[in-house]
């Protein structure tokens, strides 16, 4: 196999893009595709997506591709495939097969051959609960051999232990923060914190922290990983200082705790401020103004939205009375209830949120 393959940077559908933009801004030349983005590398590459990627969800590595008209051909073709160069024998295995427009169109008899040429040609255990994933496209005839390099989705940082009932993942946080224009110099504030997600994102990226710092990876299962370079590239992770300007609020007693144990199981305590009061009780912090970013109750899980129209105008009166030259960014599926801030709100576009479709919808300063 090349020392240069094809990399797949997994987004969550509608945030293709500020994924692109962070790719680009750690030194790679991305393309957007349906889905998330491509980009071009080797195995060093590999491992500092999986370390520095806030967007991504997985990483995908390229590693092979043939041609197979029938499960014959793929059979002989599968066999033939450098496995040792990629998996290790004694690390078990699943393959998950996708077909589209192809002549082998049956998922479940791929999946079957290639599990088998893994287990006789390579002598790798199969296990249908195994870690590491080889997933199999069959589109247009072509066979494409990609490896999960990264096991439990990036979302899950490795320092979040509690969450909230309707967690926003980090991931999705970290691009909307993106897409309000948030490059770690400015204040960031959230009234209706949750497990503190928005505020514990923006206080990492502005001390510059690796998110996958807490964290293993599928990758570090494969042939092709080297321990000692992967420490090398873990220990250039050094914090740069920040000012404490990462302000979360909730009504919820629980929910304050929660963002506190959070915050200093990731390292951001000192960075961090979280304080028990409604969003009626809300206090400008000093110093310069920042952006606002909310997760608001939009009725998903209440069933009623009545009462959220009066929740959503206050919160917007709040903002326009105590927040003068702040930015407010509001997440929800709901268009009418962003309106119902009277807030001068654009809309980003529709990204999956669950089983949702929710959208990011930002001001200027106020």
């Amino acid at each position: 196999m090349d020392d240069r393959f094809e990399i797949f940077l997994v987004a969550t559908p509608g945030l293709e893009a500020p994924l692109a933009a962070e790719a680009a801004g750690l030194g790679w030349q991305p393309v957007v595709q349906p889905g998330g983005v491509t980009i071009t590398g080797g195995w060093p590459d590999v491992w500092r997506a999986n370390l520095w990627l806030r967007g991504a969800t997985r990483v995908l590595a390229r590693v092979g591709s043939f041609r197979a008209l029938h499960l014959a051909q793929l059979d002989k073709r599968a066999r033939k495939f450098p496995w040792a160069t990629v998996l290790r024998p004694a690390v078990p295995v699943r393959v998950e097969t996708t077909c589209k427009a192809s002549r082998i169109y049956h998922a479940g008899a791929a999946t079957q051959r290639i599990e088998r040429a893994i287990a006789e040609e390579l002598g790798a255990p199969i296990a249908p609960d195994a870690a590491l994933v080889v997933k199999v496209r069959i589109e247009d005839d072509l066979v494409t051999l990609s490896l999960d390099t990264t096991g439990e989705s990036l979302h899950k940082r490795g320092h979040k232990e509690a969450v909230a009932k309707a967690p926003l993942r980090e991931t999705m946080a970290a691009m909307f923060l993106r897409e309000m224009g948030f490059d770690g110099s400015q204040p960031v504030l959230d009234p209706m914190c949750g497990s503190g997600t928005f505020v514990i994102e923006a206080a990492e990226i502005a001390l510059g922290l690796a998110p996958g710092r807490s964290r293993s990876f599928g990758f570090q299962q494969l042939a092709s990983f080297d321990p000692a370079a992967w420490q090398a590239m873990r220990a250039a992770d050094a914090p740069r200082p920040a000012p404490a300007q990462f302000f979360g609020s909730d009504r919820d007693a629980g929910a304050i705790r929660m963002s506190q144990a959070n915050a200093e199981r990731a390292g951001v305590a000192g960075v961090t401020r979280f304080d028990c009061r409604a969003i009626g009780d809300l206090q400008r912090p000093g110093g310069a103004p920042g952006i606002v970013m909310v997760n608001p109750p939009y009725g998903a899980r209440i069933g009623n939205k009545g009462p959220l129209f009066g929740l959503h105008a206050a919160m917007g009166q709040v903002f326009r009375e105590r927040l003068s030259g702040w930015r407010v960014g509001i997440v929800t599926s709901e268009g009418p209830l962003a309106k119902a801030t009277g807030l001068p709100l654009e809309s980003g576009p529709v990204v999956a949120h669950g089983g949702l479709k929710v959208r990011l919808w930002q001001t200027g300063a106020l």
